[in-house]
């Protein structure tokens, strides 16, 4: 069958199988070559594996939640989603999300997700107590910080290389609504936007819509959006009777590809000034759901598909804080400069790393989509370059083309990495086409 990431490039023809049991699960790993596949919405190859793709989709129940604490156990394939409208109406919500809430448990440790909290709160790392996983030797064993506590390091940020995961303990946050105070800041270019970061590192969460587009005076114009969970003190009546209601926003579904000549410069750049101008006029602080706050996307089923046949490849690095500004001027100018605009851009503060082989450092992250075409090819090529010329890394869970040197150059851990698997026989058993690619 074909598979292929979020993205829907590259597609490749693979075997995958769906284990309804420790033991089958257990019999694919002992074949080799696997890795797992939860949701699918890592956005390039990471989740693919020609030989022995294994799905998680029936690894899906709740086991328990303790309401003290918040610690909920589950298995891998559960969806965030689910988890979610489970425990939202009891007054829980994840300490850390990232952009969709239809990626699974096990995707979120592999990637190790971080959110729009991370410059306080840190990545998924921090709130995993523990997680049960098939090794290379196919045996399931526990991992904490106390029990095999390298491996427990490794896996999380470690992209399904180290075995599959079964089971999580993750903790919830206790919250005392569902709504979000938004405050929204529309900042004249790059410079007001990183001011705008830095002024509220106190606020839980921050994150940047950016106009790719713009140049001169006008660089990186962008509109910074803060967050907190509100306090029911603030709500009206109304909301206080959906105080942990568990309410989706109407959904709509793109049923097929668009035509790419839809998606270009003149229609970015008309909705780049669109949405600038919508931050104008919303600016200041209002209550706001927390889906539509923290899942934007998520409105829009199958938003994948506004790219066209080809597919989009997504662009994500961080540059270390002492020099984001600059690595971040350059390359906005880059893409300003190219007319290659993105359609999705997004900035984000990062606080420290957690260790192992986890993205996120102390800096800036930008997000970037962009149609797949020989042009923006190239220009990820020289996005790639300027990103290394600051000491930055790239991010494994948006990848889908990157080359080994290129990944090899940003991070001194890869040698490390490497090292583990081949040591402990991982580098047999596990392996994705992104493994292969990059010489993982």
């Amino acid at each position: 069958m074909k598979l292929s990431g979020w993205g829907r490039y590259p597609t490749h023809n693979v075997r995958e199988s769906a284990p309804r049991s420790i033991e089958q699960l257990q019999e694919f790993v002992a074949a080799g070559s696997a890795v797992a596949r939860g949701n699918g919405r890592s956005y390039g190859d990471s989740a693919v594996s020609a030989f022995n793709t294994i799905s998680t989709r029936h690894f899906n129940k709740m086991i328990s939640f303790d309401t003290q604490t918040g610690t909920l156990v589950a298995e891998a394939g559960v969806l965030l989603g689910d988890v979610i409208s489970s425990f939202l109406p009891l007054g829980f919500f994840p300490y850390v999300t990232p952009g969709t809430k239809y990626v699974t448990l096990g995707g979120m440790l592999a990637a190790d997700v971080h959110g729009k909290n991370h410059h306080l709160e840190g990545s998924m790392y921090n709130y995993v107590d523990w997680f049960e996983i098939i090794d290379a030797s196919s045996k399931m064993i526990r991992c904490s910080r106390k029990e095999n506590s390298e491996l427990f390091s490794w896996t999380i940020g470690g992209m399904g290389l180290t075995g599959i995961i079964v089971r999580v303990a993750i903790r919830l946050r206790p919250i005392e609504s569902a709504w979000i105070a938004q405050t929204t800041v529309p900042v004249k270019n790059l410079n007001e936007a990183i001011d705008a970061f830095e002024n509220n590192l106190s606020s839980t969460y921050s994150v940047a819509w950016i106009d790719c587009l713009s140049s001169g005076g006008s660089l990186g114009r962008s509109i910074v959006m803060l967050g907190e969970h509100a306090h029911e003190s603030v709500l009206d009546d109304v909301q206080k009777k959906t105080l942990f209601k568990h309410v989706d926003r109407a959904k709509w579904t793109l049923p097929v590809a668009l035509p790419r000549c839809l998606l270009n410069r003149v229609t970015v750049k008309v909705f780049n000034a669109m949405y600038f101008r919508y931050g104008q006029k919303t600016k200041g602080t209002r209550l706001v759901s927390w889906d539509s706050f923290f899942y934007p996307l998520d409105a829009l089923l199958g938003w994948n598909k506004i790219y066209g046949r080809r597919g989009f490849l997504q662009f994500q690095c961080v540059i270390p804080l002492e020099k984001s500004s600059e690595g971040l001027h350059e390359l906005v100018t880059e893409i300003s400069s190219t007319g290659g605009g993105s359609f999705l851009a997004v900035l984000k503060r990062l606080g420290e790393s957690a260790g192992g082989i986890s993205f996120p450092m102390s800096g800036y992250t930008l997000a970037l989509d962009f149609p797949v075409n020989g042009r923006n090819m190239k220009l990820m090529d020289r996005l790639e370059q300027i990103t290394l010329q600051y000491g930055g890394r790239f991010y494994l869970a948006k990848d889908a083309r990157m080359s080994k040197s290129t990944f090899r150059s940003s991070d001194s851990r890869v040698t490390d990495f490497i090292s583990m698997r081949e040591n402990s026989g991982m580098n047999q058993n596990f392996e994705s086409m992104q493994s292969t690619r990059l010489g993982l």
